[in-house]
C-alpha cells in the first residue's frame, strides 16, 4: 500500500490563540506579523501562527495596515454593547 504525501495540518488550541490575541492587543499598530511573531512570551510554529492571524481577521478582531503590514486590534466588545443597548437593529 503506498502512502500518500499530504502536509499535515495543525489545528492550534485555544490557549495559543488567546496567546497571540494577548500579544496583539499589547503590541498593536507597533509591528508586522513576524516581529509580533518573534515577541511571543512562547515559541510558536510560523504556520501556527499565521493560521490564527487568519482565524482573527476573518472574525474581524484584527486588521493588517496594507501599507505598512502593520497588525491593529480591532475588536471591542463594550463598543458593540453599548451599540446594541441603543436599539440597533441587526439583520
Amino acid at each position: 500500500m503506498k502512502k500518500s504525501r499530504t502536509a499535515a495540518i495543525h489545528s492550534p488550541t485555544l490557549e495559543s490563540v488567546i496567546m497571540v490575541e494577548k500579544a496583539i492587543q499589547e503590541h498593536s499598530q507597533e509591528c508586522g506579523k513576524y516581529q509580533l511573531w518573534k515577541k511571543l512570551p512562547r515559541k510558536m510554529m510560523y504556520q501556527t501562527f499565521q493560521t490564527i492571524l487568519n482565524y482573527l481577521a476573518e472574525s474581524s478582531k484584527i486588521m493588517v495596515d496594507p501599507r505598512d503590514g502593520c497588525i491593529i486590534w480591532t475588536y471591542n466588545p463594550e463598543r458593540i454593547r453599548k451599540t446594541l443597548s441603543t436599539g440597533v437593529k441587526l439583520r
